[in-house]
């Protein structure tokens, strides 16, 4: 059984390399653009065919799709950008652009007729320089030489920081098929994320979670990340880092330091530069964090119940916007659904308007009048429950009694 995963290293290129690197992340974002103004010169068309009374079947027909953006691209640009030519970058970059921008389209016609889930996106803006260095190869144009070298079509062999024995070793017998990848710059650092198709019967089933293994509960919280509650009655916490609340003070210090800096001077280069590696830092000890605690749980509880939490809803709340935001709660449940897959483990997610805080484990009242300020409570049955430990473990019993049922 083959399924779809993600394989990222971070890349050693030479300073010529960077340099195309750079001149590829420029490719696809002139390309994006380039789509994005046939869309709306097409769509002014449109309007001002109307004015003079078009059936709307003669109408200028709208390139939305990746090859109507495509054919327009083959079309013009040997005399709009001949630098492409010249230069000698890679022809599947503009492919992958057009698809993702025919992509982006696509999600705003979705998230407007409510077949998209999650929140409303708008339409497609232009791409510009401050929005990241990223471009895509399709296939497997990108892919791994060997454990420690990457063919990049119009770079190059690349040098990697990592080693990719797992992937490699894979690749060959057909246990694993690269279908995509992303190079993107972070910081002054590349990375290549490989979209995968591989099959990981091997190693979920070395890695599988014992058939004894406990059940649990988890209540996640601001103060206390995860209050995880057995079915034998072990209770269990575990504090998040917090990367943001802790680089804050660091962040302002770096965000001042580009403040004061001329416009478009190389000093304000490296002050931006400063910047982008707190804020990467940041990331990785959150990704850090939450993969790890994850793959714990996954791998040591053989079903998982959790609360269904309204996350976009939560950081409307600017009190609590922020540290919502740095727990990173959306990332910590997609992680825990697919790592459970892998592993064998189960994951129940309650309703998202069962009152696991509220509810009394011992008589079943529910406490209406509970706040977020309260974290002990005391039942009218005289039962005293710890706020965090009586959700978590009314969300085991829920499970529980559903899978009874069923």
């Amino acid at each position: 059984m083959t399924d779809r995963q993600g394989f990222r290293v971070e890349l050693a290129p030479t300073l010529e390399q960077r340099a195309r690197l750079g001149q590829h992340a420029g490719l696809s974002r002139v390309v994006e653009n380039f789509c994005l103004e046939k869309v709306k010169a097409a769509l002014e068309q449109r309007e001002a065919e109307k004015t003079y009374g078009i059936a709307d079947s003669d109408l200028t027909p709208v390139p939305w799709s990746a090859p109507a953006l495509e054919r327009l691209w083959r079309l013009e640009h040997r005399d709009r950008y001949r630098w492409f030519t010249e230069e000698g970058l890679s022809s599947r970059v503009p492919k992958e652009a057009c698809r993702v921008r025919a992509a982006g389209f696509k999600n705003f016609f979705d998230s407007r007729s409510g077949t998209r889930k999650g929140r409303k996106v708008g339409f497609p803006d232009w791409r510009k320089r401050k929005h990241g260095s990223r471009f895509r190869y399709d296939a497997d144009r990108a892919r791994p030489l060997s454990a420690r070298v990457v063919a990049l079509p119009g770079v190059g062999k690349v040098s990697t920081f990592e080693d990719m024995s797992w992937l490699t070793d894979r690749i060959p017998d057909g246990r694993a098929r690269v279908i995509g990848s992303t190079v993107r710059e972070q910081a002054g650092r590349w990375w290549v994320s490989f979209q995968l198709e591989i099959d990981r019967t091997d190693i979920n089933e070395r890695r599988a979670v014992s058939s004894d293994a406990p059940a649990c509960g988890i209540d996640v919280g601001v103060k206390t990340f995860a209050t995880i509650v057995d079915d034998d009655g072990v209770v269990t916490e575990i504090h998040a880092p917090k990367p943001l609340k802790a680089a804050l003070r660091k962040l302002r210090r770096a965000g001042k330091a580009v403040s004061r800096k001329r416009l478009g001077s190389s000093n304000r280069a490296k002050a931006v530069q400063r910047l982008a590696k707190v804020h990467l830092e940041v990331a990785n000890r959150r990704a850090d964090f939450l993969h790890k605690t994850t793959t714990m749980l996954a791998r040591s509880k053989r079903a998982i119940a959790v609360e269904t939490l309204n996350v976009a809803g939560m950081v409307t709340n600017r009190r609590l916007a922020r540290p919502i935001s740095d727990l990173g709660f959306g990332e910590f449940f997609r992680q825990l659904e697919y790592k459970a897959r892998w592993y064998d483990s189960s994951v129940w997610a309650a309703d998202r308007w069962f009152p696991s805080s509220r509810l009394c484990g011992g008589c079943g009242a529910i406490n209406r009048d509970l706040t977020l300020a309260d974290r002990v409570w005391t039942c009218g049955c005289g039962i005293e429950h710890d706020r965090d430990v009586n959700a978590a473990r009314n969300l085991l019993n829920a499970m529980t009694l559903e899978q009874q049922a069923a």
